[in-house]
Parts: structure tokens; C-alpha cells; sequence
């Protein structure tokens, strides 16, 4: 981790377990209105459990392989969310947590290209991959909690059944139809 890694952890406040499970709840509540925040949802407990079989896995093959699938999960999600929903987001009101959203995703983009460089076997390969699940478990925390559920107020059923089809269009395009978790 880089010193200005460590810094912007030090000053991020975390969010607790509790905060990040109510925000769940309360965006699958939500996910009745809007058909895409449910398959978002979807995609953010896949991403966690991606997370967590590389973080477990216990040879450094078995990581390399978790972290494909990881870094192949997350473009395919990330692609999906800025193809179709943080362009509804800006064309809403909510232009500064789109702008936001594409920032943290490029960055999680640059780190998870830094751990494909990295030896699978070494405590620095585990401390990045601590490091980026954390910032992708602030940015989940952050669709969850505020932006997404903006996003699922805002406009009427159509727009809603748009943005699940449109969605569902962009994830299936990059992962194919048998691999959408």
C-alpha cells in the first residue's frame, strides 16, 4: 500500500456492519420498484464472495484463479453500472455521486491491475487485496445507502423497467448469460 493509500484510509471513515447491513435491507426493499437494483444487489454479494474464496484460497494458484474471476466479475459489473446507471444518475440530480462512482471504479480498475503483477504468495498481495476489497465495500455502501436508492425513486416505471433492461443488456454482454450471479 503506498503512503497515499494509507492516508485516505486513515481519514475514510469505515462503515460498520450494521450500517452496511441496513442499507442492504432497506435498498432490497427498493429492488420491488426497480428490477436492476435487485440485480445489482445480486452482483455486489457475488463480488463479496469473490473477495472472500481469494482471500481463503489457499495456494498461490488457487489465488490467481480467484482473482481472475474477481477482476472478471467486477469489469463486468462496473461496465454494466456505467454503461447504463451512472449516466441516469448525472442525467438526474445526482451528477456529483455519478462523477464520484466512475472515479472510485477507475480507481479499484488500477489496483486490481496492480495485484495481477503482484506474487500471490506474498503478505503484500494479501494486503492489497484487503485494501481494495475495503474501498469496493465503501463504494457498495455508497450505491446502497444513497445513490442507487435516488436512482430508484427517481422517474416512473418505465424508466425503471429501461434501466433493468439496459442492465441486464450490458452485464450479459461482458459475462454472457450463464455466468450473471
Amino acid at each position: 500500500m503506498t503512503i497515499i493509500d494509507k492516508v485516505i484510509a486513515a481519514v475514510t471513515p469505515s462503515e460498520s456492519d450494521a450500517q452496511r447491513a441496513r442499507a442492504r435491507g432497506q435498498a432490497l426493499e427498493l429492488a420491488r420498484r426497480s428490477p436492476w437494483l435487485g440485480m445489482v444487489l445480486r452482483h455486489h454479494t457475488a463480488v463479496e464472495d469473490a473477495f472472500a474464496n481469494l482471500i481463503s484460497a489457499a495456494d498461490p494458484a488457487a489465488r490467481r484463479h480467484a482473482l481472475r474471476w474477481l477482476c472478471t466479475l467486477l469489469t463486468g459489473h462496473a461496465i454494466a453500472e456505467e454503461a447504463v446507471l451512472y449516466p441516469a444518475m448525472a442525467l438526474g440530480d445526482q451528477k456529483l455521486h455519478a462523477t464520484a462512482a466512475f472515479t472510485e471504479q477507475s480507481g479499484t480498475k488500477i489496483f486490481l491491475a496492480a495485484l495481477q503483477t503482484m506474487d500471490p504468495a506474498s503478505d503484500d498481495f494479501l494486503a492489497k487485496v484487503e485494501h481494495v476489497r475495503d474501498s469496493v465495500a465503501h463504494h457498495v455502501y455508497e450505491e446502497e445507502c444513497q445513490w442507487f436508492p435516488a436512482l430508484a425513486r427517481y422517474g416512473d416505471a418505465a424508466l425503471q423497467a429501461h434501466l433493468a433492461a439496459r442492465y441486464a443488456q450490458e452485464f450479459e454482454r461482458y459475462m454472457g448469460p450463464d455466468d450473471a450471479p
